[in-house]
């Protein structure tokens, strides 16, 4: 008896889990390290976040500044335009709409573009990024971001395919045009929602 209500168990598990899982894509145990270029070495001493474009108050942050802004913690799950997603990851960091507060976007501010390291670039409208699940992250369960995921910083945005959530992350700009970034220019879909499965163009 108590072997079926296990066998049970692990089949509503696995039915939950299904259900989560976007087009094409399958279930990863770990952590898929995936970037563009070398890792670049962090040096909380020079490291900036700047913040400008179609913005009110456009914002430099020194790492000690940018920390010390109100943070959250966001369980989720995460999808990679290679397939694989990975279940209830935990990301803690600043809220996008904190950043949107304090720089105040103005009315023409239609998308936001990030950028990080190795000339990458991600494009997303303000209405994606808008959303209470978007962060500027910094720790991934309990721990700060690993280089090779991204640390100190990356942006991180649940509702988009991974490539999206630009790594070591160090410049926001908010823009009145769409400006396909890094892989979009070179034949990835310009969403990236993978639940409509847009891998590619």
């Amino acid at each position: 008896m108590l072997r079926n209500f296990a066998s049970m168990a692990n089949r509503r598990a696995a039915d939950s889990e299904n259900s989560r899982l976007p087009p094409g894509q399958y279930a990863a145990r770990d952590f898929p390290v995936l970037h563009v270029g070398s890792v670049p070495r962090f040096d909380p001493k020079t490291w900036r976040l700047n913040i400008f474009g179609k913005v009110r108050r456009p914002r430099q942050f020194y790492w000690e500044q940018f920390c010390a802004l109100p943070s959250k913690t966001v369980v989720t799950d995460i999808h990679c335009v290679t397939r694989w997603t990975k279940f209830d990851s935990t990301w803690e960091g600043v809220p996008f709409r904190e950043v949107m507060r304090l720089v105040e976007p103005q009315p023409e501010a239609k998308f936001v573009l990030t950028y990080g390291a190795n000339s990458y670039a991600a494009n997303v409208p303000l209405t994606v990024a808008d959303d209470e699940d978007v962060l500027l992250a910094y720790k991934y369960e309990g721990q700060p971001l690993e280089p090779i995921h991204g640390g100190p910083m990356r942006i991180l945005i649940p509702k988009r395919y991974f490539w999206k959530s630009t790594k070591w992350c160090t410049g926001v700009e908010f823009a009145s045009e769409d400006v396909p970034g890094f892989w979009e220019v070179r034949g990835y879909h310009n969403d990236g929602d993978p639940w409509q499965e847009e891998r590619y163009w």
